[in-house]
């Protein structure tokens, strides 16, 4: 029996291994860390960026599958919370900016002006959802 769930804990986490290096292998090769190494003008740790994100990845592999419990509890869960948000916002936008999805939407919305308001106002939604739901979950 505990040969079984040794082979299953295996190819659950080479399964898991094999999604995330392939989903942080298209993050890289869309240039997003490139792009933030850019913009923060540390153009010079690329390759530190990518490899944390890769290792990230695998931490959380193994921290999902095996169950292992982090210490911090609620508190550390709303810090992964926010920086899960950040991690999906800037996943979003810069698929949305590889697409060019944004100016044609504007000029076709004529929203050209109030393009900070909507940006601002799509943050606040995300901000204000995500509030509701860990006050819910830490509420039950």
């Amino acid at each position: 029996m505990w040969i079984q769930q040794i082979v299953l804990g295996i190819l659950g986490l080479s399964a898991g291994i094999i999604v995330a290096g392939g989903l942080f292998s298209f993050i890289i090769e869309l240039g997003i860390l490139a792009d933030f190494a850019d913009r923060t003008h540390t153009g010079d740790h690329v390759l530190l960026y990518e490899d944390a994100a890769a290792l990230g990845g695998a931490v959380g592999n193994l921290v999902f599958i095996y169950q292992i419990p982090l210490p911090g509890g609620g508190q550390l869960l709303a810090v992964f919370g926010l920086l899960a948000g950040i991690f999906t916002g800037c996943w979003a936008m810069a698929l949305a900016e590889v697409l060019n999805v944004f100016p044609v939407f504007i000029r076709r919305i004529n929203l050209a002006k109030c393009v900070s308001w909507a940006i601002l106002g799509m943050a606040i939604g995300k901000g204000l959802g995500a509030f509701v739901f860990f006050w819910n979950q830490w509420g039950s």
